[in-house]
C-alpha cells in the first residue's frame, strides 16, 4: 500500500506566546518545535497499516521552513520510509484552506491509497485541514477515528461522535483523521534513529494560494487579578461564599 502521513511541526508545550511587533501574529523567535500530538497517532497508524498489509511504503508529508526537518526525521525513525517537506517560509501564517490546497496538490502527484492526519493540530485547533484535503481530492474523509480495519480496498472505522461511537465503511483512497485511543505511538529506538539519517527526505516548492482569512489582531489575555486567602478555618466558609456571590458573582 502507498500510505501518506501528514504531520505538522508545532511549538513545544514550553513555548511562551508573544505577539509580533505589528500585533498580527505570534513571534516564533527561539521556539522549540515538536510533532503535533495527534499527528504522532497518524504516523503510528500509517506504519501499523503498512505492517499489517505486509508490504507498502509510508511517506511523511509536511509543510515548513527549509532545513526544519528534525521532527520529520523523528517520524522516519518511528517507521516512515521517506519524507517530503513542502518548503514555505510563511507556513505558520497560512490559513487552513491554503495549507489544505498545497497538501492536496502534492498528494495528487503521489497517488496514495490512504492519507492519515491528526484530528486537529495542537497549535491552531481548527480540525479543518483533513476534511478540506479530502474535498479537494474528491475522496471520502473519516474523522475522529478510534478504531480502523483495512482490507480488500475498503476500510471500516469506529468514529467518536457526541452521541457515542459510530461504525462506518468507506472505499479507498481516503483521508482518515486520528483521535486519541486509536493507538499508542511508539518510541524511536536507536536502530530507527540511525536508519532515519539515511532515509530520503525531499524538499519541494509547493503551490500555495493566498490566504482567504486575514488576522486583524493578536493580543494576550488580560492578566488575572492576584488571588488572596479568605479567612481562616471554618470562619473562612461564610467569607468565601460572600466573595463568590458579590465579587466573583458565580453563585
Amino acid at each position: 500500500m502507498n500510505i501518506v502521513a501528514c504531520v505538522k511541526r508545532v511549538p513545544s508545550t514550553e513555548a511562551v506566546a508573544k505577539p509580533t511587533a505589528d500585533g498580527k501574529g505570534l513571534d516564533s523567535t527561539g521556539n522549540q518545535y515538536m510533532v503535533s500530538f495527534y499527528d504522532e497517532i497518524a504516523v503510528e497508524e500509517a506504519v501499523k497499516t503498512k505492517e499489517s498489509a505486509g508490504s507498502g511504503e509510508v511517506t511523511i508529508l509536511s509543510m515548513g521552513t527549509k532545513g526544519g526537518t528534525k521532527e520529520i526525521r523523528e517520524c522516519l525513525a518511528k517507521g516512515g520510509d521517506k519524507a517530503v517537506v513542502l518548503v514555505d517560509e510563511e507556513w505558520e501564517s497560512r490559513d487552513a484552506r491554503a495549507t489544505a490546497k498545497a497538501l492536496s496538490t502534492q498528494l495528487g502527484t503521489m497517488a496514495p491509497d490512504l492519507v492519515f492526519m491528526g484530528r486537529v493540530a495542537t497549535d491552531r485547533d481548527n480540525a479543518a485541514v483533513g476534511p478540506m484535503v479530502a474535498t479537494y481530492l474528491g475522496w471520502p474523509c473519516v474523522t475522529d477515528v478510534v478504531s480502523l480495519e483495512i482490507a480488500d480496498g475498503k476500510g471500516t472505522a469506529k468514529v467518536e461522535t457526541e452521541a457515542g461511537l459510530e461504525t462506518v465503511s468507506f472505499s479507498l483512497p481516503a483521508v482518515v483523521t486520528c483521535q486519541k485511543g486509536l493507538n499508542e505511538p511508539r518510541y524511536a529506538g536507536l536502530k530507527g534513529i540511525m536508519a532515519a539519517k539515511k532515509k530520503p527526505l525531499e524538499e519541494a516548492a509547493p503551490e500555495v494560494p493566498e490566504n482567504q482569512m486575514q488576522v486583524a489582531a493578536v493580543e494576550l489575555p488580560p492578566e488575572r487579578k492576584e488571588g488572596r486567602i479568605v479567612g481562616e478555618g471554618v470562619a473562612a466558609v461564610p467569607a468565601l461564599i460572600e466573595a463568590l456571590q458579590n465579587e466573583a458573582k458565580v453563585l
